[in-house]
């Protein structure tokens, strides 16, 4: 073959090459034009808990806002039971496509691996995190009549009387608060377990117990009643609720911290871009109105996230409740 011949066929081959090249580009083009524009149907928001607890009234808060935005239908599918397992294993299983999220709370993604043995699901390897959208705190409350003004006289008769005291707890939360007490103030109080912290508030009010850290929405009511008294709150920042009621940092446990959140998580293999399209919706959705309601009546705030800061905040969540439960020798189940 001639030098000339050679050089007209490399030549159509690189025509050729260029024009497939420039065929794939526009295919890729009119795909990407015809995919869906995110979300394009109804999203199911599937929460742990029941109607009516927090993490639900917040859940369908955040979908009216969502509905408002997109036009598209949010459905709240409520899978209690199983300290959450239930739910979170729900979703663990379905389509990666951002038609299915979970709004949660630090039970399932951050205590949970420490109280159970076995899960039926994994709280980092099986989900795509999306975004955090609320903290809250809770309130150390003994009964109106008790003799103890402040944390420092509460922690001083402990500290004379071992297990003389004892507190309640009906959630996760509200135990570990109480663990933390103890194990940063060097007190040893009797842990009395409920089922939900409304009947441990039932007991405190009836003299059965002598103390328990709460959430705001179930203290609050009866601090303001009167029936109850504040003795400090659990974060390190004081609750608009109550003002005047010092940290227990400021009061003296030095380093204490023990609040609840709120997250949204997708199943892993989501794509990004839907990842970062519902983190934009649900971002937006917790400065709504509603969701505003929501979190002055529960006595929380609103909190958002990158998925990458809620990742690492989840971790050190996790690491931070493992402490605790360990240090308190609470075995798994």
């Amino acid at each position: 073959m001639s030098q000339k011949k050679s050089l007209i066929n490399l030549g159509r081959r690189h025509a050729t090459a260029s024009a497939l090249l420039a065929l794939g580009a526009l295919h890729g083009t009119v795909a990407l034009a015809q995919a869906p524009v995110y979300p394009a149907k109804a999203i199911t928001f599937v929460v742990p808990f029941a109607a009516g607890s927090a993490t639900d009234q917040l859940a369908r808060a955040l979908g009216q806002s969502i509905t408002t935005e997109t036009k598209q239908p949010v459905v709240i599918d409520n899978k209690a039971g199983a300290s959450g397992m239930i739910a979170a294993s729900a979703v663990a299983k379905a389509a990666a496509n951002g038609y299915s999220v979970l709004i949660t709370t630090n039970t399932t993604h951050a205590a949970n691996e420490h109280l159970y043995k076995k899960l039926s699901y994994d709280p980092v390897k099986d989900f795509a995190p999306v975004t955090g959208l609320g903290k809250g705190g809770q309130v150390l409350v003994v009964n109106a009549s008790a003799p103890y003004k402040n944390v420092g006289e509460l922690l001083a008769f402990a500290k004379k009387n071992p297990s003389k005291l004892s507190f309640g707890s009906g959630s996760s939360s509200s135990r570990m608060a109480g663990e933390m007490l103890k194990q940063l103030a060097g007190v040893d109080i009797l842990h009395v377990p409920y089922k939900s912290n409304p009947l441990a508030i039932t007991d405190l009010l009836g003299g059965q117990i002598d103390l328990m850290i709460t959430d705001t929405s179930t203290g609050v009511p009866q601090v303001k009643a009167g029936k109850l008294r504040a003795l400090g709150y659990s974060t390190q920042k004081r609750s608009a609720q109550l003002p005047d009621v010092p940290t227990l940092d400021e009061a003296g446990v030095k380093g204490y911290d023990m609040g609840y959140w709120f997250a949204a998580y997708v199943p892993v293999g989501t794509p990004a871009p839907v990842v970062a399209r519902l983190n934009e919706l649900l971002a937006a959705a917790t400065q709504s109105a509603a969701a505003k309601s929501f979190f002055d009546n529960a006595g929380s705030e609103a909190w958002t996230t990158s998925p990458d800061e809620l990742a690492k905040f989840q971790a050190a969540e996790t690491r931070k409740w493992g402490k605790v439960i360990k240090a308190a020798g609470i075995e798994a189940e």
